[in-house]
């Protein structure tokens, strides 16, 4: 059981990459900048915008800016990846499940797995947040009408959700290498002092020891 909440939380941060790494132009509705109105807007993903191919790297269109800028859409590639370390750090959790065991060492790749997703997204989201404030205040200095998408905001909650996934992953591991102590405990002291049942070498030496006494 104790390995179900770092499961559901590497599940949730698994999920929600996965739906910002499939941003526009696959899926419209999640993106990191809408610019323009309705039914003409263009929306802004991980791989391109709207009416654009897949690619690693893109420009914005009708900006003039310098080509850092688009150099640094190649940096999105950062939340596929991020969501391929969630997904790992969510298999070695279901392996703790399935072991029978402590799963002390499941916990400790979890927790390992967690914290390289969450370095991971956490440096997406700042890339995010860098590159699409510049984009946005150029479209508005022109006169376009420009916001931010949601999937700003679904990528900060997946750095909420691998967060948790680590810190239940190291409680984990502080944890999974006493529970069976108390039990070993119980079966010694029973041995010792529940007057378990003697072997016949016992017996012996407990006769002499009494005749011992007596002598």
């Amino acid at each position: 059981m104790s390995f179900i909440p770092g499961l559901f939380f590497c599940f949730a941060a698994t999920v929600l990459l996965v739906f910002v790494s499939v941003s526009s132009p696959t899926w419209e509705s999640i993106s990191f900048l809408d610019v323009g109105r309705e039914a003409s807007a263009l929306h802004f993903g991980v791989f391109g915008y709207t009416g654009t191919q897949v690619n690693i790297g893109y420009e914005f269109p009708g900006l003039d800016e310098p080509q850092i800028l688009d150099d640094f859409t190649k940096a999105l590639i950062l939340h596929p990846i991020a969501a391929g370390l969630s997904a790992i750090a969510l298999l070695f959790g279901i392996c703790g499940t399935r072991s029978g065991t402590s799963g002390r060492g499941s916990s400790a790749m979890l927790a390992l797995f967690s914290a390289l997703a969450d370095l991971a997204t956490l440096a997406a989201f700042a890339i995010d947040i860098s590159i699409f404030t510049i984009a946005r205040n150029r479209y508005q200095d022109r006169g376009i009408s420009a916001q931010w998408g949601n999937a700003i905001w679904i990528t900060l909650a997946a750095v909420v959700a691998n967060l948790l996934g680590f810190c239940t992953g190291v409680c984990g591991v502080c944890t999974g290498n006493g529970r069976r102590q108390p039990r070993d405990v119980q079966y010694e002291t029973r041995d010792v002092n529940a007057g378990a049942p003697k072997s016949r070498i016992q017996r012996w030496f407990a006769t002499r020891g009494r005749t011992g006494d007596a002598v």
